[in-house]
């Protein structure tokens, strides 16, 4: 476990205990029990319990009857919870040992392929069957470190030693080279302290790997270089060899929002497990600067001035260089065991932003989604935003992210029932748990593809589109540019993204609803299908509507790193990583949650 016996913890009354009391009733006196109820009555509870049996197992009858259970069992189109239960009406969880074989071989398969091909090396290229780094300096162990706690998690113990060894042997930090500060920082920096944290966890441990922190504490004390800027924004790049920032060439001036809002979970944790207060600061004072830059409708664009420390007009959107920005407003909430309010309040803002300016719905059936806001200046120079119906892979994060501050900031009762009963959770937290499932049906919709695996990016109908009277026309979102005999669009891709997966193991995790289960193995079933390299490893697919799918030669770290990480963990049971005591960092690393020492130096 983590050294955390030295910090000042804050007092907190424990929560109360909300356990509904059983209203315990007799039977009228000399009628026998069994008369009270009558052959009619007996009929029509025979008949709602053989359609509630259909509703939680078959998708497709339950697609036709839905409307008709939901008045039976008390479901309204406002809250969409049903969960796996027994015939008791509890929420049984449990471990499905043979979907979780599956995945640790899937992993194996994909590890033993990089590992003879490419060990080290930071990126993995399986069709090729060789490997790659960043820069022409050298690597950093990408991989190798990315994997590290899915092997733990795994129980993959020889594998975690064999890479643990080349981690002591091998990797150096002083390369002159420039490395991305985010990618870093989520990857390498939150790889070494997830696993350096749970090497103790593992039965057969008694203490942490020390040289896994040492490790951390020497590439952050690198990354801080980044940080001496007017703003106290950090630099796009570290070289890491030099020891100084480096501003991205490509725009001067400039910070992406998520790339200097997605450094806090690493930084903040090590600081308690060093007892050294400098990375909190530094990560803290990139939070204080985007809450006073705060633009009216509570939005972040993408972009901000490294030397003013504001937000520039540029797109805005919930994709690229802006995700995770939101994840951390929650998630640091959720580190510090909701103690630090500043973050709850940017966090509700976020939301209520969200849902005013960016959360639409599909003409025909009404799916949810979120829209992209492109600012455009007109010939007198004045700035009008056009709201483009385009979502990226990427926001599907969000669906599970709704769900769990849902739960958390959302709630009237801590801890919330499993799944959330409407009365615990407030108005705000109702309208997140309803998103966030409608979200994730999105997601999970943009697997209807000829392979199964969604694309990198999609565009949703509108009124005003134009397609309408056209056979070809899609009823609510498509692939742009996906024509058929054409080259494939980027947005066709599928690189083995993990955000649906992520969003799929949150709302198990908070609801028991098998249906979560099934549609992740749905989507295992398809990367491996089409994604998996027969010598080693798995490769992304140029089409994801295209069968026989083309693979592409590249195999992100985080497909070991999150993908299967996600997927293993949503066949697993509650107690292995709880959401109650754990937080996910924007790569999938879980670090613990803490009562935190230091007090917060900005409201």
């Amino acid at each position: 476990m983590s050294n955390t016996a030295g910090l000042r913890k804050r007092n907190k009354k424990d929560a109360n205990s909300n356990t509904p009391s059983l209203n315990k009733t007799k039977p009228e006196n000399n009628i026998p029990r069994r008369s009270l109820i009558s052959s009619k009555a007996l009929y029509t509870v025979l008949t709602v319990a053989i359609a509630v049996v259909v509703y939680f197992n078959s998708a497709v009858v339950r697609s036709g009857l839905e409307y008709i259970i939901d008045q039976w069992i008390g479901f309204s189109d406002e809250w969409d919870s049903a969960p796996g239960t027994s015939s008791g009406g509890m929420v049984q969880f449990f471990a499905d040992k043979p979907k979780q074989k599956a995945i640790v071989d899937a992993f194996q398969h994909a590890w033993v392929g990089y590992e003879m091909d490419a060990m080290g090396d930071d990126e993995y290229h399986p069709l090729s069957q060789q490997g790659s780094n960043l820069t022409s300096a050298g690597g950093i162990g990408y991989t190798v470190i990315d994997a590290l706690d899915t092997m733990l998690i795994m129980g993959l113990d020889d594998d975690y030693k064999r890479a643990v060894d080349w981690i002591d042997r091998k990797l150096s930090f002083d390369r002159d080279a420039n490395f991305s500060t985010f990618e870093t920082t989520i990857r390498v920096l939150g790889g070494l302290l997830s696993a350096h944290h749970l090497s103790a966890l593992v039965s057969h441990r008694q203490t942490q790997n020390p040289m896994l922190l040492d490790l951390a504490k020497d590439l952050a004390d690198r990354l801080l270089t980044s940080f001496d800027t007017p703003s106290g924004l950090p630099l796009t790049y570290t070289n890491l060899g030099k020891h100084h920032g480096v501003a991205d060439p490509e725009w001067p001036g400039l910070v992406g929002t998520a790339e200097v809002a997605t450094l806090q979970l690493e930084m903040r944790f090590l600081s308690v497990l060093t007892d050294n207060d400098i990375y909190w600061k530094k990560a803290e004072q990139v939070m204080s600067r985007i809450k006073a830059a705060r633009l009216p409708h509570g939005l972040a664009s993408i972009f901000m001035s490294i030397n003013d420390g504001i937000f520039v007009t540029s797109a805005i959107r919930l994709g690229s260089r802006a995700d995770s920005y939101y994840e951390y407003l929650l998630k640091q909430y959720l580190q510090t065991n909701q103690t630090e309010p500043v973050y709850r309040d940017m966090y509700d803002d976020a939301m209520d932003a969200i849902h005013s300016h960016l959360v639409q719905q599909s003409p025909k059936t009404k799916l949810y989604y979120t829209a992209e806001l492109i600012p455009e200046q007109n010939p007198a120079g004045e700035i009008s935003w056009r709201l483009t119906p385009k979502q990226d892979h990427l926001v599907c994060f969000l669906a599970g992210s709704l769900l769990l501050g849902a739960t958390t900031t959302g709630a009237l009762v801590r801890p919330v029932s499993v799944p959330p009963k409407p009365e615990e959770l407030s108005d705000k937290g109702k309208r997140d748990w309803k998103t966030g499932l409608e979200l994730l049906k999105t997601c999970l919709r943009t697997h209807d593809t000829a392979t199964g695996l969604a694309p990198e990016m999609v565009h949703f109908r509108i009124p005003s589109d134009g397609m309408d009277g056209s056979a070809l026309a899609p009823d609510d979102w498509y692939i742009k540019g996906a024509r058929p005999g054409d080259p494939a669009a980027f947005d066709a891709r599928y690189i083995l993204r993990p955000e649906t997966i992520e969003s799929l193991f949150i709302a198990y995790r908070l609801t028991g609803d098998l249906q979560y289960r099934e549609s992740a193995w749905k989507i295992f079933q398809a990367i491996e299908k089409h994604c998996k390299v027969q010598t080693g490893g798995y490769a992304s697919i140029i089409n994801v509507d295209q069968v026989p799918a083309q693979q592409e030669d590249k195999m992100e770290s985080f497909f070991l790193s999150e993908t299967l990480k996600y997927l293993y963990l949503i066949f697993s049971g509650p107690e292995v990583l709880p959401l109650n005591q754990y937080v996910f960092n924007t790569e999938a690393h879980p670090l613990p949650i803490f009562d935190p020492v230091y007090q917060t130096g900005f409201s």
